[in-house]
C-alpha cells in the first residue's frame, strides 16, 4: 500500500481547531493521505473509553492503516509517545494505557518510542503534541517510514487493569458495565462466547441495578418501544438496552456497575 490510511481518535471534540490542524499537518507532509475520523467525542482525558473504542474498531480497516490516538491527560509530561506494530497495523498513542486493549494478548509486541525529532514539527510545544508529534509521525508512516526510525524499542508500557468476567458456580456469570454508548445502551464485559455457554445451561436472566431481562433478543426492535432487553451487540458483548430509549438514564447505569447473568433450569 503506497499511501497508508490514517485514523484519528481524540478527545478534542469539533468545536475548536485541534482536529483540523492535525489534518492540516498530515496533508502538508503527505498531500495524498487519506484521513478517517474514528471519533473525536471521547470524554476529556478518558483513556479507558478510548482504549475500548480502539480495540473494537481497528480490525475493520485495511492492513497498513495507521491509527493515531490522542487522548492524553499527561501531555507535556515525561510520559512516552509510542508506535506499536500489530496485525499489520500501526498505532500511535501516549504511554498511558491506551494501547492496553490492542496489546493485551500479544507476547513481546513491537513497540517503539516516538522520540526522533527529525519526524516532528519544530518547535515542539508542550500542550498540543497531537499537532507537533502525532500528526507528523502519522504522515511519515503513511509514506512508508519504518516504525523503528521513530525511536528505540520499548519493552515495557503502561497497561490498564481490564475487568474480567468470572463464573460463580456453573450457572452464574458475573461481570460489569464497561461502556455506555450515545444511545444509553450499557455494554458489558460478558463476551458472546461465555453467554452462549451459559445459555446452554438453562433459561437466561440478566440483571444490573434495576434493569432486568429474560433471555436474549436478536435486535433492539424485537421488543416493544420503551421495553428493556438484553442483546449481543455489534462489538460481540452483552448489552443492556431499551428500544428507542436509554438504559443508562432509566436504570442509572454507570461504567463499573455490576452485571449478573444466570441460567435457570428449564422445567419440563
Amino acid at each position: 500500500m503506497k499511501f497508508r490510511p490514517i485514523t484519528l481518535l481524540t478527545d478534542f471534540g469539533l468545536k475548536d481547531e485541534y482536529v483540523g490542524v492535525m489534518k492540516g499537518v498530515i496533508l502538508g507532509l503527505n498531500p495524498k493521505a487519506r484521513v478517517i475520523d474514528l471519533s473525536h467525542e471521547v470524554s476529556p482525558g478518558d483513556v479507558r473509553r478510548a482504549a475500548w473504542l480502539l480495540r473494537w474498531s481497528w480490525r475493520y480497516f485495511p492492513k497498513g492503516t495507521i491509527h493515531a490516538a490522542v487522548v492524553d491527560p499527561g501531555v507535556g509530561s515525561r510520559r512516552k509517545i509510542l508506535c506499536a506494530a500489530h496485525g499489520g497495523h500501526l498505532f500511535l498513542a501516549p504511554d498511558n494505557g491506551l494501547l492496553s486493549g490492542i496489546l493485551s494478548d500479544v507476547r513481546d509486541p513491537k513497540i517503539f518510542e516516538v522520540s526522533n525529532r527529525r519526524y516532528a514539527l519544530k518547535p515542539i510545544g508542550r500542550t498540543f503534541q497531537g499537532r507537533d508529534i502525532f500528526a507528523p509521525a502519522a504522515a511519515h508512516l503513511s509514506k512508508g517510514l519504518a516504525p523503528s526510525r521513530l525511536g528505540p524499542r520499548v519493552r515495557r508500557i503502561v497497561r490498564l487493569d481490564s475487568p474480567q468476567p468470572r463464573w460463580e458456580g456453573l450457572r452464574r456469570l458475573k461481570g460489569e458495565v464497561i461502556y455506555l454508548d450515545r444511545f444509553g445502551s450499557a455494554v458489558t464485559n460478558l463476551p458472546v462466547s461465555l453467554i452462549r455457554r451459559l445459555e446452554g445451561k438453562g433459561s437466561l436472566k440478566i440483571r444490573a441495578k434495576g434493569a432486568r431481562a429474560h433471555g436474549l433478543q436478536p435486535s433492539y426492535g424485537a421488543v416493544p418501544r420503551g421495553a428493556a432487553l438484553a442483546v449481543i451487540g455489534s462489538r460481540g458483548f452483552l448489552e443492556i438496552a431499551i428500544n428507542r430509549g436509554s438504559a443508562a438514564k432509566r436504570f442509572g447505569l454507570r461504567v463499573g456497575d455490576k452485571v449478573e447473568a444466570t441460567a435457570h433450569r428449564r422445567h419440563l
